[in-house]
């Protein structure tokens, strides 16, 4: 797992995980912390977009609010 960065200083994420068409991203509190994003669902271009903020260390947080925070692949 790769840290998130924070650069905000207020994100719920701890860290995430990029792959060819995915990522995981791991928040900080939740009775489930991991959630998988991934070409499937939510999509290329949204996934695409995670990890340019992930890898970036701001905005990720926000970003996953603005799309449909249930729109994911898989969570554990």
């Amino acid at each position: 797992m790769t840290p998130y960065k924070n650069l905000g200083g207020n994100s719920g994420i701890v860290g995430y995980e990029i792959s060819e068409d995915a990522i995981v991203v791991v928040f900080a509190s939740g009775t489930c912390r991991n959630y998988l994003y991934n070409h499937n669902r939510p999509g290329k271009a949204t996934v695409d977009e995670m990890k340019r903020l992930a890898q970036q260390g701001h905005g990720l947080n926000a970003y996953i609010t603005t799309i449909d925070k249930d729109n994911y692949a898989r969570k554990w």
